[in-house]
């Protein structure tokens, strides 16, 4: 009887069998929606978890797989430890009681709410391979300005040269007139110039009068600048972008400065305002870098929050230091401003007084906020009152003394010393 030669090797089954065993298991692993379970992660998972970083909870990236090789666990029992972990915990189940230690006993949120097939969309999401870092294709190249400067420089020299060549051919031109009619010009010359300006009183007077008037307008215009501010952009101890925050991820302005809405000043956002969302976001994405501003710098940024903070990535030290910021926008201390009667009352939109601060890198003062500035405004501003009982009474009375039907809010005593000036 013949033997039968084996066509494969015995390491070449093993390797095939592998192979299987495998894709089986990330199929196992992998079953689930993952786009539905992104949004199922980032609502109830992100607050604690990262995918491939620890934070207040261990990183999620893999999870099942790592819990079924390294702990012989199931899915059965992340079922249960997701809708209620504390029970596990007080259960005595020996791995539910080592995370409970390993986190500094921190307590898992419970989620009752969560079915089965949202776990596993959840798992589903957290078993997809780790994307690629996004490379750009080319190196970053900075686009110069351009500049007219030396255009503009070049055309005034240029300028100059043909007046010069322009009063060199006059003179020439007045001289040979001169010594064809017989007049000697050089006897003319012989007298000083400024000895001739002296003997003219009225050219002296003049020459006066003019020189103050010149000195009394650059004078009146230096000293009406003293306090006035605007384009004032000074450098922060930690980077904020306003345009990131408030013109690529579109945040509210009011949502940072919360107490614009009632009271006098829009106040300076506490950082736990920042932690809110910087708890979960340690980095930029790469796109969010442009050639003066790399993708270090930003990180760096977000480092200098958590070092004020005292938060190393996954807990609070309480060892926190304060955040010196330089103030950008500053009215006297005469000036009464309240940003509530603006902002909830009138509703007065932010870039009114503060420009595009969507499109601020650096925020800088836009306007002069001088008191010209805040009378003109409220001379044409109309006042909005419809839905707005706080001016019904007092618009319809004063519209009809003025015989208008909109009023500004200079017609509505906005022009009162005492509203400013208390």
């Amino acid at each position: 009887m013949k033997q039968v030669k084996h066509r494969y090797s015995t390491s070449k089954v093993l390797s095939l069998c592998l192979a299987v065993l495998l894709a089986f298991s990330t199929s196992v692993f992998a079953q689930g929606d993952p786009a539905a379970g992104k949004s199922l992660f980032n609502a109830n998972c992100a607050a604690c978890h990262k995918l491939d970083k620890p934070m207040t909870g261990p990183a999620l990236r893999n999870v099942e797989q790592r819990l079924a090789d390294e702990q012989g666990l199931d899915r059965e029992w992340i079922y249960n430890w997701v809708r209620n972990s504390s029970k596990m915990i007080k259960d005595g189940d020996a791995y539910a009681n080592k995370i409970f230690k390993e986190y500094d006993n921190s307590v898992m949120t419970l989620f009752p709410q969560l079915t089965n097939t949202d776990i596993d969309n959840i798992l589903a999401y957290t078993a997809e391979v780790k994307p690629e870092p996004e490379t750009p294709e080319g190196p970053i190249t900075v686009t110069p300005v351009d500049s007219n400067n030396d255009l503009i420089l070049g055309a005034l020299v240029l300028v100059l040269l043909v007046l010069v060549a322009m009063l060199f051919m006059v003179s020439k031109t007045l001289k040979s007139i001169a010594s064809k009619n017989g007049i000697n010009v050089d006897e003319g010359a012989k007298k000083p110039i400024w000895k001739a300006f002296v003997e003219n009183q009225f050219l002296v007077l003049v020459s006066v009068i003019v020189f103050m008037l010149f000195a009394a307008y650059h004078a009146y215009g230096y000293f009406m600048q003293v306090g006035v501010d605007q384009g004032y952009q000074p450098v922060q101890p930690i980077h904020f972008s306003h345009k990131i925050h408030a013109g690529d991820n579109k945040i509210d302005c009011k949502y940072c400065h919360s107490s614009a809405r009632v009271s006098k000043t829009s106040g300076i956002p506490a950082l736990n305002v920042c932690m809110n969302c910087h708890k979960n976001i340690s980095e930029v994405a790469p796109s969010t870098a442009t050639a003066e501003h790399t993708k270090e710098f930003y990180d760096k940024q977000i480092q200098k929050l958590y070092n004020a903070v005292g938060w190393d990535g996954q807990k609070y030290s309480g060892e926190q230091k304060p955040v010196k910021w330089v103030r950008v926008h500053n009215l006297p201390d005469f000036a009464y401003f309240n940003h509530s009667q603006h902002v909830t009352v009138a509703g007065v939109e932010c870039q009114t007084c503060h420009g595009p601060v969507e499109e601020m890198e650096i925020l800088e003062q836009f306007a002069p906020l001088t008191m010209g500035w805040c009378v003109n405004c409220h001379k044409e501003t109309e006042v909005d009152v419809k839905g707005n009982e706080y001016y019904a009474k007092i618009h319809k009375e004063l519209s009809e003394k003025y015989g208008v039907e909109k009023l500004t809010a200079a017609q509505m005593g906005g022009l009162e010393c005492g509203k400013c000036h208390y």
